[in-house]
């Protein structure tokens, strides 16, 4: 039994005429008799009884006619759906951030995305950078977001399935203590000095503290050789240390998503 075979035989159950059905149709009259036959030789049963020069469904026909209607609405509620989701009327979209991307820049465009569309469900967590990335590898998110180089840590087999786009760009600044001494003068180099100082930085699987070790190879200096006194795991928490630290001061790397 085919799809338009039901299709045929329910347009005729309810006609009960075959040339009415075949118009309606657009087919012809023999494709529609076609149609009926094969149904009826296929399963042994007679699903019409022909009354002089008209037709008749039989008690088999009144039950296939029962069953055909739940088919066929069924069908036509699963095209409704894909046209829903095509037309992003439902749904749902599941987003991960990293701490940076979720407090400064993601908030506007989730909202305006909410704005246009209302109907679909926005289910958004937030990590750091190597959790985001874990995220997406094992499909639990349909989406990451995070600052930072990333093709270098995907892996597996699944990383060929994920495509990297860059969507904004990510300014890195040192922050001071107002009584440490960089905050009055910065050095000419600033690589000079580094490991002379104590760090206040994002966590390791960070983007911005991956970034900020990227850049600081680039520039000859070695981040084993900092001396890091504490780690945070957001950029508020880090931004409150160097804010109240003791009066020698510390320097940390701060990402501002723009």
């Amino acid at each position: 039994m085919t799809f338009e075979q039901l299709r045929i035989f329910l347009m005729v159950a309810e006609l009960e005429h075959v040339t009415e059905a075949a118009r309606r149709l657009n087919l012809t009259q023999s494709a529609v008799s076609g149609a009926i036959a094969t149904l009826e030789n296929t399963h042994q049963v007679a699903l019409f009884d022909r009354v002089g020069r008209g037709i008749r469904l039989t008690e088999a026909g009144r039950i296939l006619q029962e069953k055909a209607r739940g088919i066929l609405a069924g069908v036509q509620d699963a095209e409704t759906t894909l046209g829903d989701l095509s037309g992003l009327r439902i749904g749902a979209l599941r987003i991960f951030a990293s701490q940076t991307v979720a407090s400064h820049w993601l908030p506007r465009f989730v909202m305006e995305y909410k704005a246009l569309h209302p109907a679909i469900d926005l289910d958004i967590a937030v990590g750091n950078t190597s959790q985001c990335l874990d995220a997406v590898q094992r499909g639990a998110c349909d989406l990451g977001f995070v600052e930072g180089e990333v093709e270098s840590r995907l892996s597996g087999p699944e990383a060929a399935r994920i495509a990297v786009s860059a969507v904004a760009q990510d300014q890195l600044v040192l922050i001071a203590a107002p009584t440490h001494p960089w905050a009055v003068r910065p050095p000419a180099r600033l690589r000079q000095g580094f490991a002379a100082q104590l760090w206040v930085m994002r966590e390791s699987g960070s983007g911005t503290r991956s970034s900020f070790e990227d850049q600081l190879r680039r520039m000859g200096g070695d981040p084993a050789a900092l001396r890091v006194m504490m780690e945070f795991s957001t950029n508020e928490a880090v931004c409150s240390a160097v804010e109240h630290s003791p009066v020698w001061g510390s320097c940390r790397v701060w990402s501002r998503v723009r």
